[in-house]
């Protein structure tokens, strides 16, 4: 078992849900992004996601678009997010997990990426646009090194192809929770708590719920159900707002402590 699968059993064990908060790496250097990585691992959170940044970025909203493109600017590549997980490894033992587009990763060789994201301390890799029955090759390389590959599901997926998202997934499988683009939402979408407990029918693999999760009470309304909630759009704009520096950081670990907060009652079904 992987330091995700850990992390998540621990969790199950206490009766808490995982927090999952998303930031793009480089936003708005990388010096930032690996102070913010380290606050946000205190704060409470329970896995990170480091966004790479891409020029498109089509499942994303203006919100963690307009992250990337500063990202890029600065001039951060797949290569230095790479750099960056090395850096953090030793110092935090939060499971940490790539998510991004297909390009930059072919670009550098699928396995050649696997291999380097296992020699820097990558725990799993989500890649939005590519699923599993076009990416074998990935995620068998992944698969070889011990890398999770985390596959995504939505409202739109088919039973029969939930239970093979499911079945092939590690770590934990990630659930949308609506059609269209990430962005924070002052309600989450309709259906999702019937999605998940469908899938955690069928199998014992942890999900995780995000797209439009932006308030603490948002947080625990999905504990009710999921195994763990993901927040990136609504935690970049709370960065955002407070400006740069130590008042940004503060924003961010403010805003993640308040929402693992949520996560830790137990929940009642």
């Amino acid at each position: 078992m992987g330091r995700i699968g850990e992390r998540f059993a621990a969790l199950r064990a206490r009766g808490e849900r995982a927090l999952v908060p998303f930031v793009t790496a480089g936003d708005p250097d990388l010096v930032t992004t690996q102070s913010l990585v380290l606050a946000l691992a205190q704060a409470g959170a329970d896995l990170i996601e480091i966004g790479i940044p891409f020029s498109d970025p089509l499942a994303e909203g203006p919100t963690i678009q307009r992250a990337s493109e500063r990202a890029l600017r600065s001039g951060v590549s797949l290569r230095r997010v790479l750099e960056l997980v090395k850096a953090l490894r030793p110092q935090i033992d939060v499971p940490l997990v790539l998510m991004g587009y297909t390009n930059p990763i072919l670009a550098m060789g699928e396995r050649a990426f696997a291999e380097a994201a296992r020699e820097v301390g990558v725990d799993g890799v989500i890649v939005v646009d590519l699923p599993p029955d076009e990416g074998e090759n990935l995620y068998a390389a992944l698969a070889g090194v011990g890398v999770d590959a985390i596959l995504l599901a939505a409202p739109t997926t088919t039973p029969s192809r939930l239970a093979m998202l499911a079945q092939r997934t590690r770590g934990f499988l990630y659930y949308v929770s609506l059609t269209g683009v990430t962005g924070a939402r002052s309600e989450l979408a309709r259906g999702v708590e019937q999605a998940v407990r469908g899938i955690r029918a069928t199998s014992d693999i942890p999900v995780c719920v995000g797209f439009g999760v932006s308030t603490a009470e948002h947080a625990r309304d999905i504990g009710r159900f999921a195994d763990g909630v993901v927040v990136g759009s609504a935690l970049i704009d709370a960065i955002q707002r407070a400006g740069s520096g130590p008042a940004a950081i503060d924003a961010a670990t403010s805003f993640v402590a308040e929402l693992k907060a949520a996560l830790r009652a137990r929940p009642s079904a």
